[in-house]
């Protein structure tokens, strides 16, 4: 009898644990804003890293000088980053809590690297922009909350850091709180929560600070633990783009074809009918595999293979969504436009791109304008986009594409643009419009 309830209390942890909610965040923010110790006061507050790693840090700490323990060591795993004190490339950590799992996205802080910043924010359900409660809003500050914004990342944590080394003053907190405030509300932020912080000492990041008695919201963990992101993603319009068949062509799977993705909007379940697109086919979902089981329903981000009724036509690049409430294919694709390289996009240019499974080649017909970041003045006057600049770009598509405004559906609604003779990402898109 114990072995029976040993054995069930397994299994009720075990499926406790995969129901358990996913956040993903990203930080952002200038050079030296803390972001990477922010991580590392996260990790070692919520007892997610190993006695060994911790005591490696401590002793690089002691060998560099330092009279503290530098937490950013957690995280800055490159050699250049390690001697530069800087964040370079993205660095994603995993963590949970009893409450909840998070992936965190570490993104550089230099203005050289914002299409570092761009990648890791892309997937978030929340920004965390960090300022240094000395310095107060930078650019890089405001370029990160626009691009957060233009990313319809939904949730935006200001976490006002370094209060220690402001004494903690309340009126130095307000007046960066007023200064966003006003700042965030030309932008398209629905949730935003402003927190003062000293991710060095941990006042306010995992418990809540003496130091701070004038404070009276959450801590960043608890916030964290609790903000709803379930309803922010679209569970109305069924998105399916096909990444790869599955033909096993096994004695035991004989005569099985599947088609394998990743859900990108609405639910799926059996006996649902769907519309297979640009084709037209139509036919009704037979069954959905989840890895070792059938499953009766699929929802956004779960990655499955889904089974038809008909023998139709189906590839890569292909759409699965239902037959009244489908994408329309386009080739005209009118799109804000993150340029990540250093020489300028310009009209007329010719680049490959790249939307859900779907690859194309694509032609710069204008620029309409380019984004002042800190103003957010439009300049169309502008004939290029240089690197890290953001502007409002139309294209011309090889072949119609199916796509979502951005505001809708976040995977169906951006893109990526390639430089063909290299192969290197050199922008990224959200479409305004999917015609």
């Amino acid at each position: 009898m114990s072995d029976q309830t040993t054995d069930l209390t397994k299994a009720e942890v075990a499926e406790q644990t995969r129901n358990m909610d996913l956040l993903r965040f990203a930080t952002a923010g200038s050079v030296d804003d803390g972001k990477s110790t922010l991580i590392g006061r996260l990790l070692l507050d919520s007892k997610s890293i190993f006695e060994d790693q911790l005591e490696a840090v401590e002793a690089t700490s002691q060998s560099k000088g330092y009279d503290y323990t530098d937490l950013a060591l957690l995280t800055d795993g490159l050699r250049s980053e390690r001697e530069q004190g800087i964040t370079i490339d993205v660095a994603y950590r995993y963590f949970a809590t009893p409450s909840r799992k998070f992936i965190i996205a570490d993104t550089p802080g230099h203005v050289q690297y914002t299409r570092n910043m761009v990648t890791g924010a892309s997937t978030a359900d929340l920004g965390l922009v960090l300022v240094d409660a000395r310095q107060g809003l930078t650019e890089q500050s405001r370029r990160h909350a626009v691009i957060l914004s233009l990313l319809r990342v939904p949730h935006l944590v200001l976490a006002v850091n370094k209060m220690d080394l402001v004494d903690f003053d309340e009126a130095i907190y307000e007046r960066i709180h007023a200064e966003f405030t006003q700042f965030a509300t030309k932008l398209n932020i629905p949730d935003l929560v402003v927190i003062p912080i000293s991710a060095l000492q941990g006042d306010n990041v995992v418990t809540r600070s003496e130091n701070m008695p004038w404070y009276s919201g959450p801590t960043l963990m608890h916030h964290l633990e609790h903000v709803h992101v379930a309803s922010d993603r679209d569970l109305v319009d069924v998105r399916f783009p096909v990444q790869y068949v599955v033909r096993p062509k096994s004695d035991e799977h004989h005569d099985y074809r599947g088609y394998g993705g990743m859900v990108a909007g609405g639910v799926l379940k059996p006996g649902d009918e769907v519309v297979v697109l640009p084709s037209g086919m139509t036919s009704k979902i037979a069954g959905i595999d989840l890895f070792d089981r059938e499953i009766t329903e699929a929802f956004p981000p779960m990655s499955v293979t889904v089974r038809l009724e008909d023998d139709v036509d189906v590839s890569r690049g292909d759409m699965i969504a239902r037959v009244n409430n489908a994408p329309k294919p386009s080739q005209d694709i009118d799109a804000m436009v993150c340029w990540m390289t250093n020489e300028p996009l310009r009209p007329r240019q010719k680049l490959a791109i790249k939307h859900t499974t779907r690859s194309a080649r694509a032609l710069v017909k204008d620029i309409q304008y380019r984004l002042d970041v800190n103003t957010l003045h439009r300049d169309q006057d502008t004939k290029e986009l240089g690197l890290n600049e953001i502007g409002r770009v139309q294209l011309r598509t090889t072949v119609p594409l199916l796509c979502d405004p951005y505001s809708k559906n976040r995977t169906t609604g951006s893109f990526i643009l390639i430089d063909e003779a290299t192969g290197v990402t050199v922008g990224a898109g959200m479409i305004n419009s999917g015609s």
